[in-house]
């Protein structure tokens, strides 16, 4: 009880202050939480855990901030019984409209029910929860190239709006190599309707990667992976207009801005 109350008066007054650089819907809420002495707490952000990760002397929160979530206060529930708050601030994303084969915009009962299937394998892979330790979030980038669209995008395929693009598509020609970001377990691979090939990474503690449309799967489900190993290469498969890799990266099961997480950026 001593620690818990000790954590709530010295972080309340800040926890605001650190999560509003880049607490903006499909941005990420870093949180102080106290000193790095013991167990890390347990921290929960609607329902679902959240990274703790150490930083020097101090634990320290990452909140994955969904980009359906409104503007204003909001809250994680820390060691179960304290509440920090901080606020979620407006963030104006770009709008882009691609042409794509009609069969991705209106799809077959067949596909429709393939479409589904696959969701849930992934769905799952992306809000697995695995216990590590960890002391950073940073990724090296995947493969070298250029952005050519940016997380967030606010998407419509042959004119008809559709989900906002929850990745960043980096440009490079294909077969190009792709390697693991950081060190990590391989949780689903797969050639799935829309993402085409796919290979997604679980780094522990709800921290998870994808790469999708690529020409080539280089691992296993199953396999762990250390940071610079090859995961696949570059391809066009799926719902694409080109060759190109989608990166996307996760946070509590919420899809978030790689941008946020490379090194150096």
């Amino acid at each position: 009880m001593h620690r818990r109350l000790l954590l709530l008066a010295l972080l309340a007054p800040v926890a605001l202050a650190a999560a509003e650089e880049t607490a903006w819907p499909g941005g990420i809420a870093f949180i102080e939480l106290g000193p790095a002495d013991g167990a890390p707490p347990v921290v929960e952000y609607d329902g679902k855990r959240v990274l703790v990760m150490q930083d020097g002397d101090r634990w320290r929160a990452a909140v994955g901030i969904p980009l359906e979530a409104p503007m204003g206060r909001a809250t994680i529930r820390v060691a179960g019984d304290i509440t920090l708050s901080f606020d979620v601030v407006e963030h104006v994303y770009r709008e882009q409209r691609l042409n794509v084969s009609k069969s991705y915009v209106s799809l077959s009962d067949e596909n429709l029910a393939r479409v589904g299937r696959e969701r849930k394998i992934i769905d799952a892979a992306l809000t697995n929860w695995r216990e590590t330790k960890l002391d950073g979030v940073d990724l090296a980038a995947p493969v070298d190239g250029p952005q050519s669209s940016s997380f967030g995008l606010r998407r419509f395929f042959n004119d008809e709006p559709r989900a906002p693009h929850k990745g960043m598509d980096i440009a490079a020609a294909e077969g190009t190599a792709v390697l693991a970001p950081r060190d990590g377990v391989v949780t689903a691979t797969g050639d799935y309707y829309f993402n085409g090939n796919t290979v997604i990474i679980d780094h522990g503690q709800g921290y998870v990667t994808m790469y999708c449309h690529l020409s080539e799967i280089r691992v296993d489900e199953g396999q762990d992976l250390a940071a610079g190993d090859l995961i696949g290469a570059v391809g066009a498969t799926g719902r694409v207009t080109g060759p190109h890799l989608h990166f996307g990266t996760y946070l509590n099961g919420t899809a978030v801005d790689p941008a946020l997480l490379l090194a150096g950026d």
